[in-house]
């Protein structure tokens, strides 16, 4: 047999390994498409011709203020690039920098210091433009909009409320269980107080929440509608980038925040969707290394990716340097505190908070499979955590995987596992494990585990 030497993004390196070439079922990676030739133009084009609106020269007049909603540095947007086309389209529209601010999505996230809020939309535009952390836990920085029908009390930045036009920024990425990032969730969850990110994350906890899914998804609509309630009589403005595994640009949605995002996600399951001959015995993954893999928080979206790859009872190998630790100390305390997966969904059922809540997307996917972590996480964590085992080297979670798998697994490599999501070309099975129920939608796993 052949081996072939792969190359995986690893944390802010690489890590390369040889794999006999003969057990690969299928290398999952994002549709090859044309990069965007000129961003300049057309973020221009994006802002002059939007899907769902008037052009913004008919929507932003002299002297109106602006507040941009940016990303933190877990989720790349390029924001560095846009913003200051951004800003300057806004100073010849007769928007002073005065004017403008920045609100950096944080959701439940730590804030950003000073150097990293500079670095996510230019020192220029830092220069120019004054920026704010939406911490989720300062309660006073929240105005109250009302309740959704799921019960959501919707608190939103007052940083977003005073303004005459709010521009939702960012990329769009398959979720795991509100569906799709990018659009509303800039608002909510991004820029939301904790107890409104707390009911709303609750609904993770539902059969209809997962990868792809929409309307129908409880987290999905209950966005929808915290955001609706936020909206009414306020100017929105959704600027959502797609990435490639580079990060380099493809396209550019801008507009109403409902349209221009809904034909957004019909792009994003074609870069990212793939389809797979059959779940694997084996996967091997990579976050896609920094910021994807920087803790288990944000490492977690990839496992469940993996998992709609994998074969029940199969082993997942995932590269995550996790060079940040767990990324929540709630999650620590939840698994020290309950030892069982049943133990945490119970717990949660009964009293949902936003951490313990990741303790139950780890343990979801680990219900299918056996997860190998390649990772710098510290051992006795990785395993209060139910991972089979955590390695230095990918040649020593191979030799590990093989114990319960056999010598020549059929193996699936995803070196672009934050993005990819593999559905199997099985219309009567889902490609997470599922039978039945769940929808089989074009381009993406169903969701359900």
């Amino acid at each position: 047999m052949a081996l072939t030497t792969y190359d995986f993004a690893y944390g802010s390196t690489r890590k390369t390994f040889d794999f006999e070439s003969d057990d690969i079922l299928k290398v999952v990676r994002t549709e090859p498409c044309e990069l965007m030739d000129d961003v300049k133009a057309k973020t221009l084009e994006a802002l002059y011709h939007p899907i769902g609106l008037p052009p913004i020269n008919e929507i932003v007049k002299p002297g109106d203020t602006v507040a941009f909603i940016c990303n933190d540095p877990t989720r790349i947007a390029n924001s560095e690039i846009f913003m200051p086309i951004l800003v300057d389209e806004m100073n010849k529209l007769g928007v002073p920098d005065e004017n403008m601010r920045i609100v950096f999505a944080l959701g439940t996230h730590r804030a950003m210091t000073q150097e990293e809020m500079e670095k996510e939309v230019s020192p220029e535009v830092a220069r120019r433009i004054a920026m704010h952390n939406s911490i989720a836990t300062n309660a006073d920085d929240f105005q109250y909009f009302g309740d959704t029908s799921f019960g959501t009390p919707v608190w939103i930045n007052k940083l977003l409320c005073d303004v005459d036009h709010v521009f939702l920024t960012g990329t769009i990425v398959h979720h795991y269980f509100s569906g799709y990032g990018g659009g509303r969730k800039a608002v909510l969850p991004g820029c939301a107080a904790m107890e409104t990110v707390r009911c709303n994350h609750s609904h993770m906890l539902s059969d209809e929440a997962g990868l792809g899914r929409m309307e129908g998804n409880p987290c999905y609509d209950d966005q929808m509608e915290g955001v609706a309630l936020f909206a009414k009589g306020r100017s929105l403005f959704l600027f959502n980038a797609i990435l490639n595994a580079k990060h380099e640009f493809l396209r550019i949605f801008a507009g109403d925040y409902i349209k221009a995002h809904k034909e957004a996600c019909k792009f994003v399951d074609r870069v990212y969707g793939c389809v797979i001959p059959r779940e694997a015995d084996l996967v091997i993954a990579s976050c896609g290394g920094y910021p994807k893999d920087i803790n288990v928080y944000q490492m977690q979206k990839t496992m469940d990716n993996a998992a709609c790859a994998v074969r029940k009872g199969g082993v997942v190998i995932l590269l995550a340097e996790c060079i940040e630790g767990s990324g929540s100390a709630k999650l620590e305390e939840t698994f020290r505190r309950l030892t069982t997966p049943e133990a945490i969904k119970a717990d949660l059922e009964a009293n949902f908070q936003i951490g313990a809540n990741k303790a139950y997307a780890i343990t979801r996917p680990i219900g299918k499979a056996r997860f190998i972590l390649v990772t710098a996480l510290n051992r006795d964590l990785a395993k209060s955590m139910h991972f089979t085992a955590a390695v230095d080297t990918v040649e020593e979670a191979i030799a590990i995987a093989k114990q319960y798998v056999g010598e020549h697994p059929a193996t699936i490599l995803m070196p672009e596992g934050s993005l990819t999501v593999p559905r199997v070309e099985e219309p009567a099975k889902c490609c997470c494990g599922g039978e039945g129920h769940h929808e089989h939608h074009e381009g993406h796993c169903c969701g359900g585990h």
